[in-house]
């Protein structure tokens, strides 16, 4: 019998990008706020600093100055346990996408805040 293929997930957009400040809705830290400091867009996951901290046993490795223990790190959470917060309105909130015209004149995606009615990609 034939052993099956893994098929590659297509990546997908995310509603928030790095650099974004969001609010985690759900888990050990939710409620807390943060800012984004990795995506994967092929699992669907984001890392948030300082957020969903995880022992992990790390073996030595003199070569490379590594010392062996256990270390904390942060974890990827899913996309969707994470909401954008709007520092403006001080809670956290959801993203309509609306298309402008830049200066160029060409046509430009931009996600704007539910709450405030700002322009997130400036």
């Amino acid at each position: 019998m034939a052993k099956a293929s893994k098929q590659k997930r297509q990546p997908h957009a995310l509603h928030v990008k790095k650099g974004d400040t969001v609010m985690i809705i759900s888990g050990k830290d939710k409620g807390k706020t943060g800012i984004v400091k990795k995506v994967f867009t092929d699992r669907g996951k984001l890392i948030v600093d300082g957020m969903n901290i995880v022992k992990k046993a790390v073996k030595a490795n003199p070569m490379y100055g590594i010392r062996g223990g256990i270390v904390e790190k942060e974890a990827p959470l899913f996309a969707s346990k994470v909401m954008l917060y709007s520092l403006k309105a001080n809670k956290p909130t959801r993203i309509k996408v609306e298309t402008i015209q830049d200066a160029s004149g060409k046509q430009k995606r931009v996600r704007v805040c539910r709450h405030t009615n700002e322009h997130l990609d400036v």
